[in-house]
């Protein structure tokens, strides 16, 4: 994509409004589920080039989700959206662990975790939605009270919870260099699940997917802000699922380009130039952005 210059009287130019972007979009990531819940799903991660743009497009950021308490599900994240082109889903949410219903992993950009008990119920993971992310991984299934599974991410899939009291990772997120052109950085990753009796912390996949503890009764970490990381599960009886962190939407093209012309209130956001491209990182909120 090259810059353009208009050419005005006097023999003075300028450059024109950017016609394409390339775009990073990532929804908001799943809260987890508490008392031995499973970790929460990713937030959607799309991405893509030369995306045509004119006139005014909506961008919005989807923010994480809410962490179960009690013994209570967490809640999906938000989506992201840029334009009419792409809206990445929220991140499911982690299944809580409780003796009842209510131990599967719930479907989002990438599935939430199936929480772990003695009922006999479905402890699966949630489906994650194709070109976004990826499934969660099940919980230890009855009479198990073991382990729960980890929230998908957008590169790997959320382990399953094992006979044992070993914490699971959340599925590994993907990559991208375009908050700067140069240095690849980690988006979108699962959060781990949880444990039953003191054991090994579970880890949440690279990407800000939240980690647990090793201690009973203790609360998951909470996912990355700005990288739609799950949060961890929390463990039995009483921890509380790790929220998800919020989405970012990164829009960039080479500074030949004019920047934009107006940016909504509503966002939050930065604007930089770097390897010769101009480069908008939105962070929260919602509002219409002009050429």
């Amino acid at each position: 994509m090259s810059g353009i210059m208009l050419n005005l009287v006097g023999g003075t130019s300028i450059p024109v409004a950017p016609t394409a972007v390339d775009y990073l979009v990532v929804a908001g990531g799943g809260g987890a589920g508490a008392n031995l819940g499973g970790g929460g799903g990713a937030g959607g991660y799309q991405v893509g080039s030369a995306f045509a743009i004119s006139g005014s497009f909506t961008v919005t950021v989807g923010a994480g989700g809410a962490g179960g308490t009690g013994a209570g599900n967490g809640t999906n994240g938000s989506n992201s959206i840029f334009s009419t082109l792409t809206t990445s889903i929220g991140g499911g949410a982690g299944a809580h662990g409780a003796t009842g219903s209510g131990e599967t992993g719930f479907a989002g950009g990438s599935g939430g975790g199936g929480g772990s008990s003695g009922a006999p119920n479905d402890h699966s993971g949630g489906a994650g939605t194709v070109g976004q992310g990826n499934n969660g991984g099940s919980g230890y299934p009855p009479a198990g009270d073991k382990a729960s599974g980890g929230g998908g991410g957008a590169g790997a899939v959320g382990s399953t919870g094992g006979n044992n009291f070993i914490g699971v990772s959340g599925g590994a997120g993907l990559a991208s260099s375009i908050a700067d052109g140069i240095t690849s950085v980690y988006y979108a990753g699962g959060g781990g699940g949880a444990i039953f009796q003191p054991g090994t912390a579970s880890t949440g996949g690279v990407g800000g997917g939240g980690n647990g503890s090793a201690s009973s009764n203790a609360p998951g970490g909470p996912g990355t802000v700005n990288t739609g990381g799950g949060g961890a599960g929390g463990n039995y009886y009483a921890g509380a699922g790790g929220s998800g962190g919020s989405g970012i939407v990164i829009l960039s093209y080479p500074s030949s380009f004019a920047d934009l012309t107006s940016i909504g209130g509503g966002l939050t956001y930065t604007k930089t130039t770097s390897g010769g491209n101009t480069i908008y990182k939105f962070t929260a909120g919602t509002g219409t952005v002009t050429v």
